[in-house]
Formats: structure tokens, sequence, C-alpha cells
């Protein structure tokens, strides 16, 4: 591997992990200000916001400038709605600022991995940045957690600097502090990605830009086996995005838990999508992806099973196998999706078409959400209806599937048969 592509990896690791552990902090700031219950689960949806409403540009702009100088000035974003949290904007807002800065870094840092890497290594070289991509939401949220805790804030709370009042007086706050250096460190890494010297292209007029997305992201969900692979990574994925936030509420109510240790809950949920996630990528195989559907049903009925647990001994292997469902469900249907995107109009913008739809459901989920607790629906309530509405279009994405195999049988064998012959392929390479 070139020496710019651990760079790359280093910077997003620290600038994702910051993202993780800000989440935690604006959390417990919510805490401490009474906030009403809905504001909690709201930040997940404001994060998503801008990668819903820049979909059509961020990639255009990815690729108009060199894509070092993008990731550094979205991490200069993150450090401006990291500032805003500080100094009292409220933490909705502020989170929805560093969910822009989000957007903009998402589609640099997988374009530059083309610029900077040969083909022979490029298999490789995702496999590294989502890696490294989860193992920071891991950290990240354990990492605030920690910051947020008693032993490390009263720690942080009691540095003194003479002749100077900083005005930093609770726990989430020096948090803030100690996540704006992670947030520096990730920005002072991007001025160091080498320049590929890959040809830039001026980006397009908005109506262009906004016409081209259109035509692609109808283009994926007319595909007999692109809506089926779509439909189902963006229901996931609109789970998973909300379900670390969930999971704060639930503990509160369920665990009777402060924010610090809901934290590490919302962790277990994330090393078990990744326990499933490495089973998968043994069993699956890319013609069987649309096998897992009937699995993905029983992801909304499990979430109805938070209601009934009451003990740390029972939530911890629950929250594992839930995350390891998910896991396992996500890779060969992100697989397919992928190869798809790719045949149908070249990764980059199956990339950008993807990322619209998965964020565009956790926005669309975590809004249902809150309105339900908002409105005066308890924890309990909210998440039993979370789970049979997800178990509900689950079944609906199964029969639309079914339907397909029935009325367009001949178009999906070929498809299916294409996606054979590139794992016969790939496995042969």
């Amino acid at each position: 591997m070139k020496r710019g592509f651990y760079t790359i990896m280093s910077a997003q690791f620290f600038s994702s992990l910051a993202d993780n552990a800000l989440l935690v902090a604006a959390v417990e700031l919510l805490r401490m200000a009474k906030a009403p219950a809905w504001q909690v689960p709201a930040l997940a949806p404001m994060f998503a916001l801008f990668y819903v409403l820049l979909a059509p540009f961020v990639g255009a702009f990815a690729d108009s400038i060199p894509k070092g100088r993008v990731m550094f000035v979205s991490n200069t974003v993150k450090v401006v709605g990291c500032l805003m949290m500080l100094f009292g904007t409220h933490p909705l807002a502020a989170y929805a600022i560093v969910g822009l800065g989000a957007a903009a870094y998402s589609p640099a840092k997988y374009g530059i991995l083309t610029e900077l890497l040969p083909p022979s290594q490029l298999v490789k070289g995702n496999g590294w940045i989502e890696g490294l991509t989860v193992a920071s939401i891991v950290l990240g949220i354990l990492f605030g957690g920690q910051l947020i805790g008693q032993r490390v804030s009263g720690a942080l709370l009691g540095v003194d600097i003479p002749y100077l009042d900083t005005g930093i007086d609770t726990a989430p706050e020096a948090a803030i502090c100690v996540i704006l250096l992670f947030y520096g460190i990730a920005a002072s890494l991007n001025l160091f990605i080498p320049h590929t010297g890959a040809p830039l292209q001026p980006m397009a007029g908005v109506v262009a830009l906004v016409r081209d997305f259109t035509s692609c992201n109808s283009r994926l969900w007319n595909d007999k086996l692109g809506q089926i692979s779509l439909g189902t990574t963006t229901l996931l994925w609109g789970i998973f995005g909300n379900l670390r936030l969930i999971v704060f509420a639930w503990a509160a109510v369920a665990l009777g838990y402060t924010t610090a240790q809901a934290s590490n809950l919302a962790g277990v949920v994330v090393i078990g999508s990744v326990i499933g996630a490495v089973i998968a990528s043994f069993t699956c195989r890319l013609d069987r992806a649309t096998n897992v559907i009937p699995l993905a049903i029983v992801v909304g009925f499990l979430m109805i099973g938070l209601v009934f647990i009451r003990s740390l001994s029972s939530a911890v292997p629950f929250l594992v196998v839930m995350g390891a469902i998910c896991g396992f469900l996500i890779v060969p249907m992100n697989a397919l999706l992928q190869h798809r995107g790719h045949t149908l109009m070249g990764a980059g913008r199956s990339i950008a078409v993807q990322n619209f739809n998965e964020q565009a459901c956790i926005l669309g989920l975590g809004a249902f959400y809150v309105g339900m607790t908002k409105f005066g629906l308890t924890a309990f309530g909210a998440i039993t209806v979370f789970g049979l509405l997800v178990a509900a279009v689950m079944e609906m994405i199964r029969r639309w599937h079914q339907r397909n195999l029935v009325l367009h049988k001949d178009e999906v064998e070929r498809l299916l048969d294409l996606a054979r012959s590139d794992h016969v392929t790939t496995v042969d390479k």
C-alpha cells in the first residue's frame, strides 16, 4: 500500500471516532438540559439531513477539487459544528452541521481510493476503510461514554488554567473540548494526503446534477435485483442508524442507566454487527444474496423483544444477536447492490444513490420514532410500533421479490446468472 493510503485511513479513523463520541456528548447535553424525550432520537435524522439534501452535489464537489482538500474542508465544517455545540447552540442544530461535513466527506474518502490504489488493491483498500469505520464507531461511542463519566470528566474539569476562566463547567462541555482535538488531528492529517494527479472535473449546473442523479436513482430502483437489494439495505441501515440512539432511551427506562452506561450497550450493538458481517463474508454468495430476506423480518420482532428485557445479563447477548443479524444481512445485500450499481451506472454514482436512500431512511424512520415519542408514546410503546413497522416493510420487500420471480422470471434469472458468473470470476482470480 502507498504511504498516502495510511494517511487517509488515519484521518478517517479520527474523524469518525470524533463523530460518534460527539453523539454521546450531545445526548448528555440534552439530558442535562431536561430536553423533551423526542430530542435524543432526533439526533440521528438531524445528522442524516444534509446527506439527503446534498446527495446530487457532494459527489461532483469531491471530483472538482483534490480530494484531500475536500476532506480537510469537510473536517473543518465538523469543527465548526462541534464549536457551535460547545458555545451553546442547540445540540440538534450543531450536530446537523457536523452531518453536513460528514456528507461532503463520504464521497471523497471512497473516491480517492480509486485514484490512489491500483485495481488489484481496491478490495483490500475498501476492506480497511470499512473495518476502521466500524472500529471508530465502537470506540467512539465507548470513548464518549468514558469522557462524560464521573471519573474522567472530574479530572478534566479539575484542570485549572491560571488567570483564564474557560466557562467549561459540565462533563459534556469538557468532553467536547477533547473531541475537538480529535477533529483537529483528522484535519491535520488531511493536509498530508498526496495529490493523486487525477484529472479534476468542473461541477455542472445544479439542474444538470439533479437530473443526472434522479436518472441514476430511477435506474437502480427499476432494476429487478437492484430494487430489492436497495430496498433491503436502505431499511437495514435505517434501522441500524437509529438503533444506536434508541438504545439510549431504552436503557434509561428499562435499566435505569445513565448516558455513560448506555454508551457501552450502544457499542455492543455495533460489535454484534461486526460478528455478523464476518460470518456473512465467509458463508454468503452473491447470486444467493436474496435468500437472506426472510431473516430480515426477524429483526423487527427482535426489536420488540427489547421491551421485555430488564437486566444487563440478558441485554448484552440479546443486543449482540440483534446486531449480528443486521450485519449478516447487510453484507450480501450490499454486495449485490454494488454489483448491480456498478453494472448499471458505475461505482461512484451507485454509491451516491445508495447513500441518499440509506440516509433518507435514517431520516424518515428517525422522524417517525421522534414523532411517536413527542406525542406521548412511551419508549416501550414507540419501540414496539417501530419494530412492527420494520417487520411489515421487510415482508413487503419479500413479496415484491417473489412477484418479480413470477412475473419477470427470465430477467431475474439472467441477472442472477450475471451475479453468479461475477462471483465465480472473482473467486478464480
